[in-house]
């Protein structure tokens, strides 16, 4: 048995007809499929591991079967089966769509396979053209090195730095000479290009296509033969692109990578647009815990199987329990979303952070008491009667970055003192003039504690006032 077969059969116990809206089932689950994504996969066969990978793969060219055959000839040569994957530094945010290509990159690195991260500061200057019905806008090298400052600690939950590379195409296209470049394009036939359904598009619509943006797979592809890579990632519209790759490396005798592409997840909005920061509807990875949660809480229920098979370490026989719990009624499709958001919140911070998030998730939006709701902070009014509010929330509490912040939000009308009895709650909406307030003042104008639990709500985050 493998180490993953071992894990899949714990968790299918796990689903086999609990509550999946219990607390401590969801933190057991959650235990064991965060685990996985640091499980050793290197005792997985050859053979395994591409089926591993093609279950997860919109195209794999040539085959599963090459992708096996090159993982077993590079044991046997003894060196590195090299994984690129590459992204240029257009915009400062890494999100979730990306992250479908990058986990995947992950289950290879972790079946004991090289990846070298590949940060197109050169590419970059181009901008890769697919899809786009117009050209992007040049960037500097400034606008590229403030984009790509947090690159490496956006992705580094997914990614082991410590056994990858972290490259930067610049290394190697800054030296390419003129004479090397005409070499590749001389070879390379322009049909290649015009296959481009939204090149075509823009030619016949009249739009700017550039001659940089029409060689941009060219320059992409010289990635692959600087690293010799193995294997290439990327989502489904980087398809022709990837192709590209494979020709340059044949022109360059080497022999070509396999492709492997994975979908386009699609945005949190559920209108069927991919994720897009542009529309919207992303979830980054530089998102607090609670808006990772909250923005995965949101998603219309149809996204909740894509969203595990692309975002977890589930495998489709666990999905497929919880499909069929779903349909037969036995699972609520609310509890299975708060297990996906969960999963992901633990991807990017931890279980105890994704607990926590959970807990406050359900404070904010539950029909249940706070009281019934187990991880809030506690405030003591013993201990902090004469902080002023303002101080407590930002560095207590760290709930707002700064005493300005908490204003903010008492502006917006998100401050507030709530009193809960027997399940009911008055609410006390407190004013900006609140915030350099002491906390014990602003008690004492509520009232008593007697038989009242209270609580403090800053936006959507909860603490508890204990007497």
């Amino acid at each position: 048995m493998s180490r993953l077969s071992g894990s899949v059969t714990r968790v299918m116990h796990i689903l086999d007809g609990a509550d999946l809206g219990a607390d401590y089932v969801v933190s057991h689950l959650l235990d064991e499929t965060t685990a996985r994504r640091s499980l050793d996969l290197s005792d997985l066969s050859p053979q395994e591991q591409a089926a591993l990978v093609e279950g997860r793969a919109i195209n794999l060219i040539p085959s599963a079967a090459v992708l096996a055959e090159k993982i077993e000839a590079a044991r046997t040569e003894g060196r590195q089966f090299v994984i690129k994957y590459g992204i240029d530094p257009t915009s400062p945010d890494v999100h979730l769509g990306h992250a479908v290509p990058i986990i995947i990159a992950s289950r290879l690195q972790r079946m004991g396979h090289h990846v070298v991260f590949i940060i197109g500061d050169v590419t970059a200057k181009i901008g890769d053209p697919s899809g786009r019905s117009s050209e992007r806008p040049a960037l500097t090298d400034e606008d590229i090195a403030r984009n790509l400052s947090t690159y490496q600690q956006q992705v580094t939950p997914f990614i082991d730095f410590e056994r990858a590379d972290l490259r930067f195409n610049g290394e190697w296209l800054n030296k390419v000479s003129l004479p090397q470049l005409v070499e590749i394009l001389a070879r390379v036939p322009v049909s290649m290009s015009l296959q481009r359904e939204d090149f075509r598009t823009r030619i016949a619509e009249g739009q700017g296509l550039s001659i940089a943006e029409f060689v941009y797979s060219v320059v992409m592809a010289m990635d692959s033969v600087a690293i010799t890579a193995d294997v290439e990632l990327g989502g489904v519209d980087q398809l022709l692109n990837l192709q590209m790759c494979r020709k340059v490396m044949e022109i360059s005798e080497q022999t070509p990578e396999v492709v492997i592409t994975t979908p386009l997840i699609e945005g949190t909005d559920g209108t069927g647009s991919k994720m897009s920061k542009s529309k919207g509807n992303y979830v980054g990875l530089t998102a607090t815990p609670d808006d990772v949660y909250g923005r995965l809480m949101s998603i219309p229920d149809h996204l909740t199987e894509p969203y595990l098979q692309l975002l977890t370490e589930w495998t489709d026989d666990e999905i497929r329990v919880v499909t069929k719990r779903l349909e037969e009624g036995t699972a609520h499709p609310m509890a299975v979303k708060r297990i996906l958001a969960g999963e992901v919140v633990a991807a990017l911070h931890g279980p105890d952070v994704a607990a926590a998030a959970r807990a406050e998730f359900t404070a904010r939006f539950s029909k249940r008491s706070f009281g019934d709701t187990q991880n809030l902070p506690v405030v003591s009014l013993k201990e902090h009667s004469e902080d002023t509010l303002g101080a407590l929330i930002s560095r207590t509490l760290d709930f707002a970055p700064s005493i300005s912040a908490v204003r903010r939000v008492a502006q917006q009308k998100g401050l507030r003192l709530i009193r809960e009895a027997d399940g009911e709650q008055q609410t006390t909406q407190l004013t900006e003039a609140s915030v350099q307030q002491a906390l014990g003042a602003v008690v004492s104008e509520v009232g008593a504690f007697e038989g009242v639990e209270l609580y403090l709500k800053v936006g959507r985050k909860v603490a508890r006032i204990d007497a």
